[in-house]
């Protein structure tokens, strides 16, 4: 196994480098830079506008500034400099990787949290009033974007009062005590985790629904139940582990899915995650804190993928990861 992770690290190097010189090709093929909004202002003199673009090495060909972008990063892990927030760039992002990493996390509780129960009940009860209920609650998280489902729990917020209508703390939580602030921190989670959550979940459930079925009419669980085990026995010891390996396997897209819903989710509920980060930047032009946004995002899917198969490796001892 020490073998395939290291491999599949090796791997993640020529991938992050052909995101981020894809990345850095298309934002210097978009018209403008951030030093366009200087310009305007009268009060900057052309002389310190020129500085700036000498200090920030705008003034060089674009594969020069890639070059010594890669290098700074390879060999001092510089992420660049914000131009708009005037600090280093792996300090900005740090702060809102970790909120969007805590929103997704809290999303992939809610999706797979729930996906697995009603999916394994639903097939259980095939047909029956909770399967139907179940497979409504799927076509309903199939049909309803993560925008429209933000902005419907941003109203029933609003409307009762509930839930906050953003943010992630309250703005007395310097007061409160750890226990409170975690109490605070969760309540401001709820919302947008269930935003972030719900949709895959639905798709989770019926994948769940569909491979249990599958398994509960194989011939081993029909020998199974000729020996006399219990139906609970039969169903959870040797239905279900099967049935959840191919969810397994989804378990990276899944995290990948999550991530991108988590960037739409915040600019919509105020979380300051990655994904308002890179919303502001690309607006403002800030390249490097794009590029290092992109690079972040890329690799905590492909970790999510690697993670997928060694959990796979690990259900199904048929499977072999050398």
């Amino acid at each position: 196994m020490r073998t395939y992770i290291l491999k599949r690290f090796l791997h993640l190097i020529p991938l992050l480098l052909g995101v981020s010189l894809l990345t850095f090709l298309v934002i210097h093929l978009a018209p403008g830079d951030y030093l366009d909004q200087l310009r305007a202002d009268p009060q900057v003199s052309p002389e310190a506008i020129q500085a700036l673009v000498v200090k920030f090495g705008l003034d060089k060909p674009f594969y020069v500034q890639y070059a010594l972008y890669l290098r700074n990063i390879f060999l001092h892990l510089d992420f660049g400099y914000s131009f708009a927030y005037h600090r280093p760039v792996f300090e900005i992002l740090s702060t809102g990787l970790w909120n969007t990493l805590q929103l997704a996390t809290a999303g992939a509780v809610v999706a797979w949290g729930l996906a697995i129960p009603l999916g394994i009940v639903s097939a259980v009860r095939q047909y029956s009033w909770v399967d139907k209920l179940c497979s409504f609650i799927g076509f309903l998280g199939l049909s309803i974007p993560e925008v429209l489902l933000a902005l419907l729990l941003l109203l029933l917020a609003a409307k009762t009062g509930w839930f906050p209508v953003g943010g992630i703390h309250s703005l007395n939580t310097d007061e409160l005590g750890p226990l409170g602030k975690l109490k605070d921190f969760a309540w401001h989670l709820f919302l947008p985790a269930l935003a972030v959550g719900l949709v895959p979940m639905a798709g989770r459930m019926r994948q769940m629904r569909g491979n249990l079925l599958e398994v509960l009419r194989a011939d081993y669980v029909t020998t199974a139940r000729a020996k006399g085990l219990k139906e609970s026995t039969v169903i959870g010891k040797h239905a279900v582990r099967n049935a959840l390996n191919p969810l397994i396997t989804l378990f990276g897209f899944t995290l990948g899915y999550l991530l991108a819903g988590s960037f739409i989710v915040e600019n919509v509920m105020s979380w300051p995650g990655l994904g308002r980060l890179t919303i502001t930047a690309l607006q403002q032009r800030d390249l490097y804190v794009v590029m290092g946004s992109v690079i972040l995002g890329a690799t905590v899917l492909v970790a999510g993928n690697l993670v997928a198969d060694i959990l796979l490796s690990l259900s199904d001892p048929r499977i072999s990861l050398e």
